[in-house]
């Protein structure tokens, strides 16, 4: 057994797991994985390149049979926040939008907005119902709802 690389996986295993400890974003405890069985190959004796490899097929195998269903998991009660939870809303156009113009407002919870058309060549005028589609930087980007369009 060398201990010179039974020392250099330990080290590498204690860094993986203190970055994942430290971001909790499922990046670095596959390898964490992957150095483990490195590190027992080695207190085993077995040669470096044997090592080396074990360690990386095992990482891969880690990452893509596990990484998917660990995300599922982890990612299921996530809330989105602030204004990408707006998205798939109602608003209330509140000043003509006209993207030519670059003009247009709306209401949405309470909150007014700049919103823009999803297309260019649309006037939606004030008191249109729209939904919206998705945020631009600090616009929303709408278009006009069925249930509007249907009163019209």
């Amino acid at each position: 057994m060398n201990e010179t690389v039974v020392i250099i996986w330990i080290i590498a295993l204690v860094v993986l797991i203190l970055v994942e400890l430290l971001t909790m974003g499922l990046t670095t405890v596959w390898f964490a994985g992957g150095s483990l069985v490195g590190l027992l190959l080695a207190v085993l004796g077995a040669p470096v390149w044997a090592q080396l490899i074990a360690a990386l097929v095992v990482s891969l195998i880690l990452l893509l049979t596990t990484r998917p269903i660990a995300i599922k998991y982890f990612n299921k009660d996530r809330v989105r926040t602030n204004a990408e939870s707006l998205i798939g809303h109602m608003a209330v156009v509140m000043t003509d939008i006209d993207n030519l113009e670059g003009v247009g407002l709306v209401n949405v919870g309470g909150q007014e907005w700049s919103a823009r058309s999803s297309d260019d060549s649309t006037v939606i005028p004030a008191g249109s119902v729209v939904r919206i589609l998705s945020i631009s930087g600090v616009k929303l980007i709408v278009e006009k709802s069925v249930q509007d369009n249907a009163e019209q």
